[in-house]
């Protein structure tokens, strides 16, 4: 049994934790820069418990809101100017996915005058500044990982960098930042968090340690599935969610994640459909691909869900997730040529060829 297993962040996680925890900020500065997009952080009431924070122990700030829906290397850019232009100590992400994953960037050009696409050699002359995080989905676990997530225009699909320095520093979680979501954002990003934990239990890299979290995961899903599909989500479900993609971000920062992402991009970048959906969407159908690989471990996370085989599960993601797109045969050999690009292909415990990718599809998609 060899592995090794390490976390960056310190997470704090319960209601009301940025005032009672907040004066940990004071060690990173007296000035930070707030990475946000236009509407979730005042929303959910986020973004002024930090200002209010902030304030309060004499840290000057100020905002960056630009981040957009599935952040591109432009936008990123972007915000490093900013950071530089105001002499920012530090970074405080606020928002989904997109503000966390950008805030990392972001940090990392504040002390790197580089191009955005030298983000991707993962070696950075200076370390980046300190990130803290709190989330207002419960979806990407992007809290408690060191990965940024951009949109790569030039390639056509979104693709990661991170090391041990962009782990946030914090990650302050609080449920009621959540609440402002509606009901089809925190199904889609609940599925996500599932996906994590999917991913990272069935793939190459899973250590004994990650499936600890990864099984904790899906059972805390599992455990929320019933309010989900009934629309009865209250604080206490939505905790548990939270915590959900937390374990998940756990999980997949030390063994990434698999062929779902890396075709669930295409779905994304070209078709718009949410990054947790489209992994909900083709789930089942890797489910069926690796079966034969996996069998064991598919059917403990078949036991937490509290349904049988795969094809229960491919019921189950119909009734979270409403609607499928049909592809046409040029679309789908253009995302499997993008597919076969992504290093996230070659973390299958079965090897992935173009053809399987190519089935995963059309078994998935109708077909034009």
């Amino acid at each position: 049994m060899q592995f090794n297993y390490n976390i960056g962040t310190k997470v704090i996680f319960g209601t009301d934790c940025i005032r009672r925890y907040g004066q940990d900020l004071s060690v990173y500065g007296k000035k930070a820069l707030i990475v946000t997009g236009g509407r979730s952080a005042r929303e959910s009431g986020a973004l002024d418990d930090i200002c209010n924070m902030l304030s309060s122990h004499n840290i000057v700030f100020e905002i960056y809101d630009r981040v957009g829906n599935n952040p591109s290397l432009d936008n990123v850019e972007e915000g490093g100017k900013k950071a530089r232009q105001c002499n920012a100590d530090f970074i405080i992400g606020i928002g989904g996915g997109s503000p966390l994953d950008a805030s990392k960037a972001i940090a990392v050009l504040a002390s790197n005058e580089i191009e955005p696409k030298e983000l991707y050699a993962n070696k950075f002359k200076y370390d980046p500044l300190p990130v803290i995080a709190v989330p207002t989905t419960a979806g990407t676990g992007s809290e408690v990982t060191p990965y940024s997530i951009l949109t790569r225009n030039d390639l056509q699909t979104k693709m990661s960098f991170g090391n041990d320095a962009t782990f946030p520093k914090i990650a302050f979680l609080d449920a009621r930042y959540t609440e402002s979501m509606p009901r089809e954002v925190t199904v889609n990003t609940a599925v996500d968090a599932l996906s994590h934990a999917v991913e990272g239990y069935l793939c190459r890299k899973s250590t004994p340690v990650s499936d600890i979290f990864a099984v904790e995961a899906v059972k805390s899903f599992g455990e929320c599935l019933s309010s989900l599909i009934d629309n009865r989500i209250n604080l206490d479900i939505r905790e548990k969610l939270l915590y959900a993609a937390m374990l998940g971000g756990m999980v997949i920062s030390h063994t990434g994640t698999t062929v779902v992402h890396g075709m669930g991009y295409n779905l994304t970048y070209f078709l718009g459909i949410p990054h947790g959906k489209a992994n909900g969407l083709l789930m089942k159908e890797y489910l069926n691909f690796i079966y034969d690989r996996a069998g064991e471990k598919i059917n403990i996370l078949f036991k937490l869900l509290k349904i049988r085989n795969v094809d229960e599960f491919g019921d189950l993601m119909d009734l979270l997730l409403s609607g499928r797109p049909k592809l046409g045969r040029e679309e789908i050999e253009k995302f499997v040529l993008i597919t076969m690009q992504q290093r996230s292909t070659l973390n299958n415990i079965r090897e992935v060829g173009k053809s399987d990718i190519e089935g995963i599809l059309k078994k998935t998609f109708a077909v034009l």
